[in-house]
């Protein structure tokens, strides 16, 4: 998903801005001939805005009629290198001067944001290599040493940080100030000064989270394209929210509603979170996409989709809304290994275990007698109903393997292809879209009145969450 927003975010931005134009004249020192690029940062991806031919005397314009959205920008050279980095914003009429023979004199004229960035780059670059020095002093200091190395890494710090908000002070509306904001991290405060006067843990926790993204707004489009604020985005949901799904529902809503003015911040966001969660890390976040699919993407928010990815996120979002933790599971009325009719409603269990596979998938072939091992040893006796579903294979292989690996007390079922070509002609989902099975084995677990209690995880992982309900009961 970030490749689709990376590949329309110049568009979006560019036809947001007004129509004054930009010009950035170069001087790129010793080249006489090539392409030289202009490239911006968008998440932790690159993209690139603009090129121009470099002539003899080593000049080369960037040009265009509209403006370029701001951000952090990147020079490159013709061997692909990066060459320096510049901030453009309002102003973006100015020249650049460099000398590849000494890179860290880079010569701006008539960009004072750029003149201060420079600076600032040159000074965060000498206390930086000042605290890379004592760091690797602490390696091998002696225990007398260390604390004062430590002393001086904190004092370097704290001067570097001390000039970002000098800077910030003199100069609110730069986007150098903005970009400072973005990057700086909550300061929780003494042991002293929290309740009671000794360090609250809670106390730390809400202080850091309320004060993560002090001074930075959801409304400026120039922060996605920075290296630093997607980092910043995901480190906060690392952090500071519960992984639950209605807990990020609720911050991913609230960042999106702040992000409104701005399209390109809108964008983004929305990009990054049906990215992270149209195949989420932990069983149950599917829930994010669906409903940033039911409120945002099915409302027509998301208009930087093309058509093949709106069908494969419309489809995404139909396979999962059938299957969502908590909710009752779709009905399923297959044939077993003799023809006869088993529904999974009918079957009478604490706990049903249902595993999609396939008898010619070298994963299932592995799997498969792994959950027989487990259903005789344990399950069985526990009254635990197993409720194996053929997904493919053709049904010699699948009795064969059934026969050979001893799988009795399981209901084995499949889907005849009349079954499945009636699905079809009347528009219907089959086991396939309801149960999103895409890749086998995929395992589901069911409680007694057959609503979803886990999904695609191991079955021994599936084996933990049922001694967890048992206990709970």
């Amino acid at each position: 998903m970030k490749n689709w927003l990376l590949a329309a975010s110049m568009i979006l931005g560019a036809a947001a801005a007004s129509a004054q134009g930009y010009k950035i004249n170069l001087t790129l020192k010793p080249f006489t001939s090539g392409t030289a690029y202009l490239a911006y940062h968008y998440g932790e991806g690159k993209g690139i805005a603009d090129s121009a031919r470099i002539d003899a005397s080593g000049k080369a314009v960037f040009q265009g009629s509209r403006p370029l959205p701001g951000g952090l920008y990147i020079v490159v050279s013709p061997q692909r290198v990066i060459m320096c980095e510049l901030l453009l914003d309002k102003q973006q009429n100015f020249s650049i001067s460099i000398d590849t023979n000494n890179l860290r004199n880079v010569v701006f004229t008539g960009s004072p944001e750029n003149e201060a960035f420079d600076s600032y780059r040159k000074y965060s670059d000498e206390i930086g290599q000042k605290i890379v020095a004592f760091q690797e002093a602490l390696k091998t200091a002696p225990p007398d040493q260390q604390e004062t190395l430590r002393n001086q890494i904190a004092s370097l710090n704290k001067e570097l940080d001390t000039y970002r908000k000098n800077f910030m002070t003199k100069n609110p509306s730069s986007i150098l100030t903005a970009f400072f904001k973005t990057i700086r991290e909550p300061e929780i405060p003494p042991a002293e000064q929290h309740p009671g006067g000794k360090y609250d843990t809670l106390y730390a926790f809400n202080y850091y989270k309320s004060h993560f993204w002090g001074g930075v707004s959801f409304a400026d489009g120039r922060l996605v394209r920075t290296p630093f604020f997607k980092p910043k985005l995901q480190r906060y949901f690392q952090q500071c929210v519960f992984p639950d799904p209605d807990s990020i529902i609720v911050e991913a809503d609230k960042m999106l509603a702040a992000a409104e003015p701005s399209k390109d911040m809108f964008n983004f966001l929305l990009g990054h979170f049906i990215d992270k969660y149209i195949n989420p890390e932990y069983m149950g976040q599917d829930k994010v996409f669906v409903h940033l699919f039911e409120k945002y993407i099915n409302a027509g928010k998301a208009d930087w989709l093309n058509e093949k990815q709106r069908k494969y996120v419309n489809e995404r979002a139909y396979s999962l809304m059938a299957n969502q933790l908590g909710n009752p599971a779709a009905v399923l009325n297959l044939l077993d290994t003799s023809g006869v009719r088993r529904s999974l409603y009918d079957i009478k269990a604490p706990f049903t275990v249902v595993v999609f596979w396939d008898a010619t998938c070298g994963h299932c072939k592995e799997v498969v007698p792994k959950v027989d091992s487990l259903f005789r040893a344990k399950w069985k006796n526990e009254g635990i109903a197993v409720y194996g579903v053929m997904v493919d294979g053709g049904l010699p292989a699948w009795k064969k393997f059934i026969a050979e690996n001893n799988l009795t007390g399981w209901i084995h079922v499949y889907q005849p292809d009349e079954d499945r070509d009636a699905d079809y002609a009347a528009g219907r989902p089959n086991f396939r879209q309801l149960y999103d099975v895409y890749q086998t084995p995929v395992l589901y677990l069911l409680d007694e009145n057959k609503r979803i209690i886990a999904k695609k995880l191991s079955y021994d992982q599936l084996d933990k969450v049922i001694e967890l309900k048992k206990n709970k009961s």
